[in-house]
């Protein structure tokens, strides 16, 4: 979850690893570092907290040099400080090494070194590696032998990047299980975690796979496997635009990414479903009559916001297409030994396409010989490139740490992905296909609609901003909403908050609820209305405040059951998450801007999650 950065060529080193170091911090920012060779020796500055300390490190001592590696720590080994910052270089200032990952065999390797007389300043797993390096380097081997003898003895998930005093136009990238790509400049290259790291400097990109090493100088990059075989890789052209990873005029990257939810809407439905055409066009995704016929279970796993993503798509496979699907979070489906074999659809979510958990229950689903779809957002990422078929949801770069167009894009993505399969399996007439197609194209205006209402979330975060506790509840489609909106409220404003299905308070919950509560309430399902009005009385009756969302001419939510009512565009019940999703991520947003919380980067998480 940290982010790397490196650099070797002709131009100076140091501003190019800020400046992309300031593209990853979303990654992580507990703390942050940069080494630098500057012809004759490695030089490096370190600063605990964001990566302002840093700049202003650098600014009071400037370092040169035009080959570096850069930094910037989601803490796992030890806590946020200057001495566990990366990058870790030798007591010589022989090896300097950056590190994304977890080392799980270091302690035992710790042992040996410490017997050979090394000593370590920092808690984290990382300077094991870069002292081991060392010991091998002084034991005669070359640089690449070095690295290459240390990786044969490491166990873990890591990508590192690596520089030697005694080689000053060479730098060494190494990958397993943590995301590392090399940019390929004219007379430069780069390395890095994430393309916006390097996009102002090329569009040219290598992605690095699994137990592979890139020997990397100004004009060459060189890749091999473990075996040390010289392995081919095809260039990648990186299409979408800088501005996309830039804030645009807005306050907070999140803002934005909310306000860009009609354009993504927009596209990921219409590359998929023509307009008054009766088909689903899924490009090269082999999911036809055969296969369908082929599949008899469907599991859709990932991790926070996506799992919640993929909760709607189990509702609606299973409402519409009458398939039964298991939803499981990643971390818990790859350790129960689930039953997978050549009948089962494995369907994965997940934005960065990066996500560890959900990664390894990918590779676990094609080791029992699955079928593997894949919902990611992230071209060329690790989950991509592993999946049998790809459901690119192309909402370009989401930065903010808390997901927002991913999710609507996600989403969009399991409408389309039903419609298609009950139109094959002929579980929907055509008539019917065409109600929720047209439907859904409705979707991108109603969501400006609703963000034209803006303001009315600003007075309801102002007016609740100081609730000690916040539920969301909701049935069925609801109680999904109430998952996501819950979770959002958690990541960026730091407020107890917990979602239950509606149903499920008498059993337990409602004891909880007192006149400190704010009650949310999703009620946009007309067929179990009546039976959530009846939770939102009964949380009245104790002393909640109550907001409910609902949809326009819902005459049954009044002043008598809600204290704040938040109306949005009346829409068919199934495709009511893409539309009730949106005051819930405004209202997360502007209670934390009332409480004064870093909104895009919120405190103890990071983007994209590469550890277990």
């Amino acid at each position: 979850m940290c982010g790397i950065v490196g650099y070797v060529g002709k131009n100076q080193a140091p501003s190019i690893l800020l400046n992309g170091l300031e593209k990853l911090e979303y990654r992580g920012y507990d703390s942050a570092g940069i080494a630098v060779h500057d012809g004759v020796n490695i030089n490096f500055l370190k600063a605990k907290g964001r990566l302002e300390n840093l700049k202003k490190l650098y600014e009071e001592n400037p370092i040169t040099g035009t080959l570096g590696i850069g930094h910037t720590r989601w803490a796992t080994h030890g806590a946020p400080s200057d001495v566990n910052a990366h990058p870790h270089v030798s007591d010589d200032n022989i090896i300097g090494v950056v590190h994304n990952g977890i080392i799980e065999n270091y302690m035992e390797i710790k042992e040996e070194l410490l017997a050979k007389g090394y000593n370590f300043k920092s808690e984290t797993d990382t300077e094991t590696v870069t002292y081991l390096i060392d010991d091998n380097y002084k034991n005669g081997m070359s640089f690449e032998d070095a690295v290459f003898s240390a990786v044969d003895r490491i166990e873990g998930a890591y990508a590192f990047g690596i520089i030697c005093r005694d080689e000053p136009g060479k730098l060494i990238a190494v990958r397993k299980g943590a995301p590392l790509i090399i940019g390929k400049g004219e007379g430069e290259n780069f390395i890095a975690s994430d393309i916006p790291a390097i996009l102002h400097h090329t569009r040219e990109v290598y992605f690095l796979e699994d137990n592979e090493i890139a020997v990397i100088t100004e004009n060459t990059v060189d890749i091999y496997n473990k075996d040390r075989q010289p392995v081919h890789r095809d260039i990648f052209h990186v299409t979408w635009d800088i501005e996309a990873a830039e804030k645009n005029g807005f306050a907070h990257f999140m803002l934005k990414e909310i306000h860009e939810q009609p354009r993504i809407v927009r596209e990921t439905i219409l590359k998929r479903m023509p307009e008054d055409k009766n088909f689903v066009d899924l490009d090269d995704i082999k999911l036809g009559k055969e296969e369908l016929d082929n599949i008899d279970r469907i599991y859709i796993v990932a991790c926070g916001t996506a799992y919640y993503a993929g909760l709607v798509g189990k509702y609606l496979i299973e409402k519409i297409c009458r398939i039964p699907v298991v939803s499981d979070v990643a971390s818990e489906f790859r350790y129960k030994d689930p039953i997978l074999d050549e009948r089962t659809l494995l369907i994965v979510v997940s934005q960065s396409g990066e996500t560890a958990d959900t990664l390894e229950a990918l590779r676990i689903a094609k080791k029992h010989n699955a079928r593997v779809l894949a919902i990611v957002n992230a071209v060329g990422s690790s989950i991509a490139r592993e999946a049998d078929d790809v459901f690119y949801i192309l909402a370009g770069p989401e930065i903010a740490v808390a997901s927002t167009k991913a999710y609507s894009a996600q989403v969009a993505a399991m409408y389309i992905l039903t419609a298609h399969i009950a139109l094959t399996l002929g579980k929907i007439s055509e008539k019917e296909f065409e109600e929720i197609r047209d439907e859904m194209y409705q979707l991108p205006s109603k969501i400006e609609y609703i963000l034209q209402k803006e303001n009315e979330e600003k007075r309801l975060a102002a007016k609740y901003k100081d609730v000690h506790n916040v539920f969301y509840i909701g049935r069925g489609l609801d109680y999904m909403v109430s998952q996501e909106g819950s979770l959002k409220l958690k990541e960026i404003a730091y407020l107890h908050s917990e979602a239950y299905a509606a149903g499920e308070l008498k059993h337990g919950p409602i004891a909880m609820i007192d006149d400190n509560s704010l009650v949310i309430a999703i009620a946009t399902q007309n067929d179990i209305i009546e039976k959530t009005i009846s939770n939102i009385k009964e949380v009245r009756a104790r002393g909640a405040k109550t907001i409910v969302i609902t949809m326009e001419g819902n005459k049954m939510i009044n002043s008598e059951v809600a204290d704040d009512i938040f109306y949005i565009p009346k829409t068919l019940d199934i495709l009511a998450p893409v539309l009730a999703n949106i005051p819930n991520q405004l209202f997360a947003y502007y209670v934390a801007l009332n409480l004064g919380t870093d909104i895009d980067k919120p405190r103890n998480l990071a983007k994209s999650v590469t550890v277990e």
